[in-house]
């Protein structure tokens, strides 16, 4: 009797003991390319048990009862549609990559960081130096890139570079704001902002540039063909690694620090030789 008295104690205590499952729970926005590199490059650092959701595979995630229920010692949160869903978790450090409203416009909670999917302005502002550009033209909206543009224009001061800051509320507003700028800029900046670049935008920005003699400088290659003159872009398989070196960091020194926002460290620059020459420019 007495055996079977503890037994049932046993078992009851069982039940009503945490449940852990996987370290860390990985969601992730949808399935890309870009994403899978970046997961390679977080699982050849961060070596933890995981539990990865798609969330295109489902009509629906509760991320918070997840996290309620699971208990991982952390989130990686990959792409913006992941980042967006864990804005209200609370319980767990979240560490967010390839989501550009990181840090572009919306301020996020102590325990939500990452590593940012923009470029650190100062690397944008060397490039700008190597081109004689000391007024810089760069239009965006406030609600989507106003907590980078907000850095941006502090650092630049700094610097003594020139920033031209046009708000652009409606893709609308984009011919009549680079009107404003002409004879005013030495060189353009296009930031990632999708009330800014949009298909009929990219090729006013282009139009813009060849007009007036104006240099663009993008965010992405892939707008090199469409004749902007310079680029910094991302490597995901870096920006892997970094994350999951943060993530190892937090997870090593507690979970109730708070989660930094750190700039991508590796970057690559790509030109194009055409346009600048046609230009009169050369950079390294």
């Amino acid at each position: 009797m007495r055996y079977l008295s503890l037994l049932i104690m046993a078992v009851i205590m069982a039940l009503q003991a945490p449940a852990w499952g996987a370290e860390i729970l990985v969601l992730q926005s949808s399935r890309s390319q870009a994403y899978e590199k970046a997961l390679r490059g977080f699982r050849s650092t961060c070596k933890l048990t995981e539990q990865t959701l798609v969330m295109t595979d489902f009509a629906e995630i509760d991320v918070q009862r997840m996290v309620r229920e699971e208990r991982p010692r952390l989130v990686l949160a990959v792409g913006d549609k992941a980042l967006e869903a864990c804005r209200k978790v609370r319980e767990v450090p979240v560490v967010s990559m390839l989501a550009l409203s990181l840090n572009l416009g919306k301020h996020s909670p102590g325990n939500v960081g990452g590593v940012a999917m923009t470029v650190a302005p100062e690397q944008y502002f060397r490039l700008f130096d190597a081109l004689g550009a000391g007024r810089v033209g760069v239009l965006y909206n406030p609600k989507k890139t106003g907590l980078y543009l907000k850095r941006a224009l502090a650092e630049s001061r700094q610097r003594g570079l020139k920033l031209v800051a046009e708000p652009v509320h409606d893709p609308r507003e984009l011919q009549s704001k680079l009107e404003m700028m002409k004879e005013s800029v030495d060189a353009l900046w296009m930031l990632p902002d999708s009330t800014v670049v949009t298909t009929v935008n990219l090729e006013a920005f282009l139009l813009f540039s060849m007009a007036h003699n104006v240099p663009t400088v993008t965010f992405t290659c892939e707008y090199l063909r469409e004749g902007a003159a310079a680029a910094l872009d991302i490597d995901p398989l870096d920006m892997g690694v970094q994350a999951g070196e943060l993530a190892l960091s937090l997870l090593r020194g507690g979970t109730s620090r708070k989660v930094p926002v750190l700039d991508p460290r590796k970057v690559q620059q790509h030109n194009n030789e055409s346009v600048l020459r046609s230009l009169g420019l050369k950079l390294p």
